[in-house]
């Protein structure tokens, strides 16, 4: 499946007018400033996507951060983005695409194709020396129709029944619980495998070959036919492990509350340390 297009694929359908909708998600933990980044410098032509009111609803502390949007709502996002049926959308950010993954998802989620990860995002952009935009950009309404669930979803419960390989995309600390920035409770889900996302990039931020992806996964218990899911703290970056896992040739099934609902629900088992070591509810 095709999960990326480069910047030079991207510049030449923007230089051909070819029908393209490009959106911006720039969003980082601890940066509430990303709509003035992309206010102060965007790929020309780029609409914003907001992380926390496009792109995620808000509920009880056990829903999770950043929970999905409702269909009807996210529909008339897709819709205020310009996006009609049949076009094609390519999404940035300026973090890896751990928050442009996100977008990328959900769109697929909505059952919506010809979606991609700009691979490099707005760094490689700035390296191939293109034009930037200033300001706030809008496209005309578009007519795309939503329907959620196109792609596999799980909850707590099916989290914790998983039989399958579920995969622990935070960083190796937080899944170890040596470290708890975000959530009630530091540690990871029984059983699940430590998988940061950081792994799934180069050093300049693109995305690995597809055959270096499947290796790591592959190291990791992942072979085809595998029953896959992904967690992380909030939904968003297990979202960019469901795209390298795509890329890889893999499909997984996407747990959206992640470890930020889980610790928030009484009785849910965490473990903590490199493996199964302790146990406590």
């Amino acid at each position: 499946m095709t999960v990326l297009m480069s910047v030079a694929q991207l510049q030449e359908r923007l230089s051909s007018a070819q029908r393209t909708v490009v959106l911006d998600v720039r969003w980082k933990l601890g940066d509430p400033h990303g709509h003035e980044h992309y206010r102060a410098a965007h790929i020309p032509g780029a609409v914003f996507a907001d992380m926390n009111t496009q792109l995620a609803s808000h509920g009880r502390p056990e829903d999770g951060r950043h929970p999905l949007p409702t269909e009807a709502d996210f529909a008339a996002t897709v819709r205020a983005w310009g996006i009609n049926a049949g076009d094609t959308v390519v999404i940035y950010d300026d973090a890896g695409s751990a928050a442009a993954a996100r977008a990328w998802w959900l769109l697929g989620y909505s059952g919506l194709e010809n979606i991609y990860l700009l691979d490099g995002g707005l760094a490689a952009w700035r390296a191939a020396h293109l034009p930037l935009g200033e300001g706030e950009e809008e496209n005309e309404p578009g007519d795309a129709v939503v329907h959620f669930g196109a792609k596999e979803t799980i909850d707590a419960d099916g989290a914790a029944a998983w039989d399958g390989i579920l995969l622990d995309a935070r960083a190796g600390e937080r899944y170890r619980g040596e470290v708890e920035p975000m959530d009630p409770r530091a540690g990871h889900i029984p059983g699940a495998v430590s998988a940061p996302t950081s792994e799934n990039l180069t050093e300049d931020g693109h995305f690995l070959p597809a055959e270096e992806l499947r290796a790591r996964f592959a190291a990791l218990g992942v072979e085809q036919g595998s029953e896959v899911a992904v967690y992380c703290g909030s939904g968003v970056t297990a979202a960019h492990q469901i795209a390298a896992l795509e890329i890889a040739g893999f499909s997984a099934a996407l747990y959206p509350g992640s470890w930020s609902a889980w610790s928030n629900q009484e009785g849910r088992p965490v473990a903590t340390g490199a493996g199964e070591d302790r146990v406590e509810a």
